[in-house]
């Protein structure tokens, strides 16, 4: 959802001026259901809501029951709210009956049902052609890392009518990154810490676990730099962070070591700085998700790209191979030391051994 529609739908449920019918798809699961209970809140009350609320699976429904969902008429109030998640499960006779209903909706008048449609989240799924024209058609993408900032301070406010500064604002996406469900939960336990003062850095210091300069963002920036001591001191207080774990450091650093192989390869053709940072970005917005908010990792990428050249980038990418088949086999190394020997060999002088013939160059350059 973008920030004016947003806006707009935050607007229309103050209002209580609600659509016959919503369509919520997209990506993001977690905005979708905050969305759907957002709506809940506002259409339905609380005392009228067991008979007034249907929540179904598609896959549940025949087309009688759904005709009979969206044909009972609300009780002791002015409307009733069905909400069919995962729409695109629905049989060919229940799809009948939703269209028929479709068909009728009811435009210019008051309105006792609101039919809310919801779509099945990922990267995988498909927007529904039949009902992405709608008017409360919405998308519900992810969030850009510029947004996530904005939406911890929205949701500390509005959801757990908390303050938080924006020291801490910036620590915390640091340390957590743009993972909403955990930011959430998070901020629910920064807000119960907190009490009725303004949650700060020293309060997520003491219950996030984390220091400034401790985020999966800093060790990013030491490899970067190729700076094993200090990555090596910080490792395990970044593997104690929330929803960390060791392949999910590796991940990381194979998306960051993509993109420095791509810069490294725009500059072996003459680029200037100016033009690498661009396309950095253009990197970013592609690949979406870097592990850290998008202009710390543009930036740490442009201010170190120049410490490598491509052998060293060919010797990272193979160590990340073999530290990521290490971490998923049956071992006895812990993920600190399986990470702890990938550190030493990315920062290191070390050169493209002979173990393969990975044509990792070819990724600098497409």
């Amino acid at each position: 959802m973008s920030l004016p529609d947003e806006r707009a739908f935050s607007k229309a449920l103050k209002t209580k001026t609600f659509k016959p019918v919503y369509y919520f798809y997209g990506e993001d699961e977690y905005l979708k259901a905050e969305a759907v209970h957002a709506l809940i809140d506002s259409a339905v009350e609380p005392t009228t809501r067991d008979f007034n609320l249907d929540v179904r699976s598609a896959s549940d429904l025949d087309g009688e029951t759904v005709g009979s969902l969206l044909g009972t008429p609300p009780m002791m109030a002015e409307r009733r709210v069905v909400v069919i998640r995962d729409v695109a499960s629905l049989k060919k006779d229940a799809r009948a009956s939703l269209d028929l209903h479709l068909s009728r909706v009811p435009d210019g008048r008051k309105l006792d049902l609101i039919l809310v449609l919801v779509a099945q989240g990922g990267e995988k799924a498909k927007v529904d052609k039949g009902l992405e024209h709608i008017p409360g058609a919405t998308e519900f993408a992810p969030l850009s890392a510029g947004r996530v900032p904005k939406w911890i301070a929205h949701h500390a406010r509005e959801k757990l009518h908390a303050a938080i500064s924006p020291a801490a604002i910036q620590l915390l996406h640091r340390a957590v990154g743009n993972d909403l469900p955990a930011l959430a939960a998070e901020l629910d336990k920064l807000a119960s810490y907190a009490g009725d003062v303004e949650i700060d850095e020293a309060a997520v210091v003491a219950v996030v676990g984390i220091r400034r300069d401790e985020t999966l963002g800093d060790f990013l920036d030491c490899i970067a730099a190729r700076e094993a001591p200090r990555a090596l001191d910080m490792l395990s207080h970044v593997l104690a962070l929330p929803k960390i774990s060791g392949v999910s450091v590796v991940m990381a650093l194979t998306t960051q070591m993509l993109a420095i192989s791509h810069g490294v390869g725009l500059r072996e053709q003459g680029l200037s700085n100016a033009r690498i940072d661009a396309a950095f970005w253009d990197f970013i917005q592609a690949v979406r998700n870097v592990w850290r908010p998008w202009g710390e990792a543009r930036a740490a990428w442009s201010k170190s790209h120049s410490q490598w050249d491509a052998d060293s980038v060919d010797a990272a990418l193979e160590a990340l191979l073999r530290a990521d088949i290490a971490l998923k086999e049956t071992r006895v190394s812990s993920d600190e030391q399986i990470l702890s020997t990938l550190v030493i060999a990315m920062c290191s002088d070390m050169r493209k051994t002979d173990i393969g013939s990975a044509p990792t160059r070819a990724l600098r350059t497409a």
